[in-house]
């Protein structure tokens, strides 16, 4: 069962987090609506595309406004595909917001026990995780394509969580729209670091098709990885949109070939 509710087409909202919480936002955008033009048509949140800049500021303002979360409270990153979570407070709001300029370099993961601050992160095919710890109080975004699902990104945001003194057992985590394994064919090289970055006897997360090529579950991948950090399984829910396959709903880096917008994951807890 998919653990989202579509609100407008525009939003997929994390339906069961937000329920229990009423501080609570998160979810997943689409591509539908927004001011964006050309390939980047639609409800475009990234900077980094070569998108009219006025256009993205436009839509990311639309979207604080369907959510309750000016922009002025959100954070943003340069995300380059690695394993590097920073942890933030009410003193970076606004970072990469308005501005990729200003945004946090080489960040590819937030995490915050403040309230008030909107983790974002942009995503067209990489895997959006999104963590959430409803005792404390605690939320954490990342951002796993191939390269940061192997370097284990999504054991880093348990480990931060650890520090914070929040056992994995109180983590919830929603793993989001991103590539199918249909339509995400990688050579030996890359099945090699999943290999390596995986227990012996875990669950298998590729498919051999012919010669040195495979299809990879990015999304298994990290579930099997959040498995192995020790969240429990119940604690774990996979989204079984593909953003190459569901083309009305999503842009794809790989689909589209390089020249697309990214949509955009988001969690925060509003103040009191």
């Amino acid at each position: 069962m998919e653990p989202f509710i579509l609100e407008n087409e525009s939003i997929l909202f994390i339906e069961g987090w937000m329920k229990k919480n009423h501080r609570l936002t998160a979810g997943f955008t689409t591509k539908i609506g927004g001011r964006s033009e050309g390939p980047f048509t639609g409800f475009n949140l990234a900077f980094h595309v070569q998108d009219n800049p006025m256009s993205v500021r436009l839509n990311r303002k639309e979207l604080g406004e369907k959510i309750g979360f000016p922009v002025r409270y959100w954070v943003g990153a340069e995300q380059i595909h690695k394993a590097v979570i920073r942890k933030v407070s009410r003193k970076d709001r606004g970072r990469g917001a308005l501005d990729y300029e200003d945004s946090f370099k080489g960040t590819d993961g937030f995490f915050t026990a403040d309230k008030g601050v909107l983790l974002t992160l942009c995503y067209a095919d990489c895997v959006p995780l999104l963590f959430y710890a409803p005792r404390q109080e605690a939320i954490g975004a990342a951002h796993a394509g191939w390269r940061g699902s192997v370097q284990g990104i999504a054991a880093e945001m348990i480990k931060v969580f650890e520090e914070e003194n929040i056992p994995p057992r109180d983590i919830l985590v929603v793993v989001g729209p991103s590539i199918c394994e249909n339509c995400y064919i990688v050579d030996n090289q890359v099945i090699e670091l999943v290999k390596s970055g995986l227990a012996e006897g875990e669950k298998k997360t590729y498919n051999f098709i012919y010669g040195n090529q495979y299809k990879l579950n990015l999304q298994e991948l990290n579930k099997q990885i959040l498995l192995q950090s020790k969240v429990p399984e119940k604690n774990i829910r996979v989204t079984k949109y593909c953003t190459s396959c569901h083309r009305d709903l999503f842009f794809s880096h790989r689909r589209d070939q390089g020249k697309t917008g990214r949509m955009m994951s988001f969690i925060g807890l509003k103040e009191d």
